[in-house]
């Protein structure tokens, strides 16, 4: 059984890094839908053209901090009826864990492949960024059901708010097995500054430019 070993009375007294993360987190996110509100077109005139029926965007209620439930918003990559497939595919779950992923997903879109790829399908979560439910940077939001698995020790990743990316983005992503993940989360929310946050930004384009293992 793994030890708790986050500090929270320490992670409560960040004051500064606290208020700069979420200035840093609106003005940024703000400032990305704007920029990028062409690329948003071109994405959702991609998936729309792909399957005309469908919706361009797919929201999911997720996990943030302390336990609160939102809902977060991607551009969809699967088809309709994704959540009701996965039944039927999880006996088939590539990786160990709360988490479930297979890389040739037969509910995967041709377009969402690509988008997915680029982690363009993600950008959509800025829209949470500026609600306040997520941030730039932190772990991955987990869905209800992979929380309801946790142990007390991956239970530490909720101390904080979710993100965008994180460590386990740019470290791998996919190639990460799910310990492997919490271990990565909680390494960074045990080091976390805003020099950390804008490293991992950074690192962030340029897996966006030179895909790691998403999928």
């Amino acid at each position: 059984m793994s030890v708790l070993n986050i500090d929270v009375a320490k992670l409560k007294k960040q004051y500064i890094y606290i208020f700069l993360k979420r200035l840093i987190d609106v003005i940024a996110s703000i400032a990305g839908l704007i920029i990028l509100s062409p690329l948003f077109l071109v994405v959702a005139l991609c998936i729309k053209i792909d399957d005309p029926r469908g919706p361009i965007f797919y929201s999911q209620i997720r996990v943030g901090k302390s336990g609160r439930k939102f809902r977060m918003f991607k551009f969809r990559s699967m088809v309709t009826n994704a959540d009701q497939l996965l039944k039927e595919l999880e006996e088939k779950n590539e990786i160990d864990g709360a988490m479930f992923k297979l890389k040739s997903d037969p509910r995967i879109t041709k377009v969402g492949r690509i988008i997915r790829k680029y982690s363009l399908d993600e950008l959509p979560q800025l829209v949470n960024v500026v609600t306040g439910s997520m941030s730039l940077v932190g772990p991955r939001p987990p869905l209800v059901h992979e929380v309801e698995k946790y142990s007390d020790y991956d239970k530490q990743r909720l101390l904080v708010k979710p993100g965008c990316t994180g460590l386990w983005q740019v470290g791998g992503r996919n190639d990460v097995d799910f310990d492997e993940m919490v271990k990565l989360d909680l390494n960074y929310i045990t080091h976390r500054s805003t020099f950390l946050d804008i490293k991992i930004m950074f690192e962030t384009v340029w897996v966006m430019v030179k895909p790691n293992g998403a999928y």
